[in-house]
């Protein structure tokens, strides 16, 4: 049965559909207690189908079954028939999937045609107004109570799953930093070691050339350190390779660019963070590392956010490319204000640190802190071209 279960919980239209055929057969079990058989059937089997579809097309489905109610209440008093309907539980029904999994607002108005369609059924078909008002008032309100709790309880699911998600996605980004980290070191240690030996055997022989007559003593010292760094740079070069053999596949991680940072803003806003996000120029075609740095620094920023700006956290990501750098702004809702306004970082956590160690790498600078009406706000500015190199 829990498998069974599980089952059911990813495909709404079969449970539904279940639900919807339990309806039908009480349906036909009571065309008995009806004076007008057929028009009785002919209606019972019509009400239980929008329920087939009550969580595919939520406010399509209850506005079908609302006007069905009507139309019962109408062929009954045209035949004469005071038969209730079973299926007319499904009322409750479309008001608890309104409640659940649509909102609050469509939930109330749909209540309100309810509220109409049970005065014209208690005017038109004449029926006692005292039990059976408040049986229906207590079944109506009990779907709505009934909904607020699995409603809550969906929204808290999703909103840990979600924030699930950002943590599992912030892992995976962060072994990839400290892969890409690790790579960068090689390679810098690779270039040292290749620069420093090519450098030395370049200027050895040149020397030889020039002994190789004049002074074969100078010549074949010159040669001998030609071999042995030559050597010393073979050893190097193959220890470093043999680091890089594991390989790595980066099609398989989140996007840089573009497409990335509306991943990030995605991802924080299924957790309940209200972003607004800002791109201005072209951002897909920067090298891959100041894309990187970009698209970290928006990560962490809104993550902090996400931790320390209340219980209703809002911010605003700007990113613009300009023609020598690109500038990255995150404003969040903040706390209370403070008099100081924002300040070069001096210290603080390690995602601070992390930021500012990252933009330091990049040549870029770096401010963070509290503004003065209280919200924290995050500044860093990349530069495209360093040194006359492209970054």
């Amino acid at each position: 049965m829990r498998r069974f279960s599980l089952w059911l919980r990813g495909k709404p239209l079969i449970s539904d559909s279940i639900l919807a055929a339990a309806l039908m057969l009480l349906e036909i079990l009571g065309v008995g207690n009806s004076d007008q058989k057929l028009a009785y059937l002919g209606i019972g089997l019509l009400l239980p189908g929008p329920v087939a579809f009550r969580r595919l097309y939520p406010r399509a489905m209850a506005a079908a079954m609302l006007g069905l109610s009507i139309a019962s209440t109408l062929v009954s008093y045209a035949s004469g028939d005071k038969a209730d309907h079973i299926a007319l539980f499904g009322l409750g029904i479309m008001l608890y999937t309104l409640v659940a999994y649509v909102g609050r607002r469509e939930a109330l108005w749909y209540a309100l045609g309810l509220v109409a369609d049970s005065t014209l059924s208690f005017l038109l078909l004449h029926k006692p107004a005292g039990s059976d008002l408040i049986f229906t008032a207590m079944f109506y309100a009990l779907c709505w109570t009934l909904a607020e709790f699995i409603g809550a309880r969906h929204a808290y699911d999703q909103e840990v799953a979600a924030r699930l998600a950002v943590a599992d996605y912030d892992r995976e980004r962060r072994a990839h930093d400290a892969v890409a980290a690790e790579r960068t070191r090689i390679a810098r240690e690779l270039h040292d070691v290749v620069a420093h030996a090519v450098s030395v055997i370049i200027v050895q022989a040149d020397g030889a050339k020039y002994a190789l007559r004049r002074d074969p003593d100078v010549a074949e010292r010159a040669l001998t350190t030609i071999a042995g760094t030559g050597r010393e740079a073979l050893r190097e070069l193959r220890r470093t390779v043999a680091l890089l053999r594991i390989e790595h596949a980066p099609d398989q991680l989140p996007q840089h660019g573009t497409a990335g940072l509306a991943k990030v803003v995605e991802m924080m806003r299924d957790t309940g963070l209200a972003v607004e996000l800002e791109m201005t120029g072209e951002l897909d075609d920067i090298t891959p590392e100041v894309s990187l740095g970009v698209h970290r620094i928006v990560q962490e920023s809104l993550t902090n956010t996400l931790r320390h700006a209340g219980s209703h956290p809002k911010a605003w990501v700007r990113v613009q490319r300009r023609d020598d750098d690109v500038v990255i702004e995150v404003t969040d809702s903040g706390g209370v204000p403070v008099e100081q306004a924002a300040s070069p970082i001096e210290g603080g956590g390690m995602g601070l640190v992390g930021m500012r160690e990252r933009i330091a790498v990049l040549g870029g600078t770096l401010e963070a802190g509290r503004m003065p009406d209280g919200a924290w706000r995050v500044h860093a500015t990349i530069p495209l071209v360093r040194g006359g190199e492209i970054c």
